[in-house]
């Protein structure tokens, strides 16, 4: 059954890119206009009886990916060239009739066709909505957070269009999909459950649909339809990528492996994938154990090279043995330059260990990393309290801010570009607060995130996050 949690109709366009074939810029101005507060591109376009289109061709730097108008910018206002040529006259026809009648269905119907980049950004989420268990729980927490980016895209003049459907493990998604408006999505974000993707990526691919999912999925079809984007990256492309950013960060760097007797630890894949790319590659390196005597465990450290140690487990107790190895070591040997690879997980240690952090200037690679004293995220914590009279989740990753970045990226992209929009590297301009999304077509099939980054913490007692 279809749950219509908000739905956003705005006024106001903030970004338009002109498509298709470019207007030729014209060289005489009717007047220079100096932006006022709250005003946006589409106000002032239609305040001057231009067509958005016109009013970026008079202003080439409007296309720059991650523009914004702001209050006291000068920008040319040009003569009016003629009526609005990307509607048919049927549809201009269509949306007159609508208007004097007050029709507003047959308004949003001649609509259809439009680039959406001239109209509101129409979001579709089928996620599991509900109180039941901790997959509901979860999706309640991200949607707000993907109400809470439309409401941040509002304000700078970007209409969205949200429509909800409570999709839990047991649902036959096909009976969602027969909402007629779900054909009218230009995005739908979901599902979280892999025996629901077929029908999904089937419906996407028929409607020309992009399907954003956002959680770990295994269904063929995430590899094959070219309309799916899928966020979550496997473990082997992750490692694979994690040891060849590793490579390059630390070269001229010696590397240590710590041995910590963890029958349990899958690392070991990781590890034994770097260590092998290595010795390949002439790359030195020497392997300790945390149980090795202090001599030995000092002899596996370079003198003449900075080291950096890798332990071969994520776990918090194996961790405190090696730093309490390495202090021990430090202190010994004073002159020896050490920092440490971790793992994600280790982002749960940071309460009990950041003193260490700093000290061995750790690096943590990851694909999300939330700064919990950026004044960004207290932000977005106490609006996310405001609206929904609660504190967010305590989990890695938040699922609000998840929530939060995908939407605000994915919408803001598909307003600038519109169907074209594939989501690479840069191009909208959004600095994200957890989550880095960029993405790559894989073969002939799905566009996969390739966002992860390093973070570091510098023995100057800062934070600071590196993209790659």
């Amino acid at each position: 059954m279809m749950r219509q949690i908000r739905r956003y109709v705005l006024a106001a366009v903030a970004v338009m890119i002109v498509s298709g074939m470019a207007m030729a810029q014209t060289t005489k101005w009717k007047e220079i206009h100096k932006v006022k507060k709250k005003e946006t591109i589409f106000g002032i376009a239609r305040d001057n009886g231009l067509t958005v289109d016109e009013l970026i061709a008079a202003n080439p730097e409007m296309t720059k990916p991650g523009y914004e108008l702001k209050k006291g910018e000068t920008i040319f206002i040009p003569y009016p060239s003629g009526p609005d040529k990307t509607l048919t006259a049927a549809q201009q026809a269509q949306q007159a009739k609508a208007a004097q009648v007050g029709d507003k269905a047959g308004a949003a119907k001649g609509k259809d066709d439009v680039d959406m980049r001239r109209r509101e950004i129409r979001v579709g989420v089928m996620l599991p909505l509900h109180d039941i268990n901790g997959d509901g729980r979860r999706m309640v927490e991200y949607y707000r957070g993907v109400l809470m980016a439309c409401d941040s895209l509002r304000q700078g003049g970007i209409s969205v269009d949200v429509r909800a459907w409570n999709v839990p493990e047991d649902a036959d998604i096909s009976k969602t999909l027969r909402d007629r408006d779900a054909a009218r999505c230009d995005v739908i974000i979901g599902p979280l459950y892999s025996k629901q993707v077929k029908p999904l990526a089937d419906f996407a691919k028929a409607h020309d649909i992009k399907v954003l999912i956002p959680f770990s999925i295994n269904a063929p079809e995430v590899k094959t339809n070219r309309n799916i984007f899928q966020v979550y990256q496997s473990p082997e492309d992750y490692n694979e990528a994690v040891i060849g950013h590793f490579l390059e960060k630390f070269a001229g760097f010696h590397t240590v492996f710590i041995d910590c007797n963890d029958t349990t630890s899958k690392k070991g894949v990781f590890t034994f994938g770097l260590r092998r790319r290595m010795e390949t590659m002439g790359r030195s390196h020497s392997i300790t154990n945390l149980k090795s005597s202090e001599a030995a465990f000092a002899k596996a450290f370079s003198t003449t090279q900075p080291n950096v140690v890798i332990l071969n487990t994520g776990r918090s107790p194996e961790l405190n043995i090696a730093f309490a190895k390495l202090n021990g070591l430090a202190m010994t040997r004073p002159k020896l330059s050490i920092s440490m690879f971790g793992y994600t997980e280790w982002m749960m240690y940071t309460k009990y260990n950041l003193d260490n952090f700093y000290k061995f200037s750790v690096y943590i690679p990851a694909t999300f990393y939330t700064n919990p004293l950026s004044p960004q995220t207290a932000r977005i914590e106490q609006k996310y309290r405001w609206n929904f009279h609660a504190d967010m989740m305590h989990a890695l990753p938040r699922f609000a801010i998840t929530g939060f970045d995908h939407a605000y990226y994915f919408i803001k992209g598909l307003h600038m570009y519109g169907k074209v929009f594939v989501g690479p590297r840069g191009v909208v301009g959004y600095k994200p607060i957890q989550t880095p999304l960029h993405f790559e077509r894989i073969g002939d099939g799905r566009l996969q995130n390739r966002g992860l980054l390093f973070v570091h913490y510098t023995p100057e007692h800062k934070i600071e996050t590196i993209n790659f």
